[in-house]
């Protein structure tokens, strides 16, 4: 039997390191990934919810995470209005 190439080798080892899913995440840090990606995008008026993976919520699901017992959640806020200045008290 004629030995492999080193090239082979090294191949087959890359594409079985790719095969392995990551480990996974805890929530809180992949929450932080997410929202400096937001952010990077130039929202600044959202909320990132982390919920147990069967609960409904009110938004997009942007991630799984503890191991996909958990969702994160991203829902756009609005701004309210703003508030018109409060009148200048009158001297009397």
């Amino acid at each position: 039997m004629r030995p492999l190439p080193i090239i082979i080798i090294a191949g087959l080892l890359f594409v079985s390191m790719a095969a392995y899913p990551e480990a996974p995440k805890p929530c809180k840090e992949l929450k932080a990934e997410i929202a400096k990606k937001i952010e990077a995008n130039g929202a600044n008026t959202y909320s990132l919810e982390i919920v147990a993976k069967d609960k409904q919520a009110e938004g997009a699901v942007v991630g799984f995470c503890d191991g996909g017992t958990k969702k994160i959640v991203y829902l756009r806020v609005s701004t309210p209005p703003p508030q018109p200045p409060a009148p200048k008290p009158t001297k009397p």
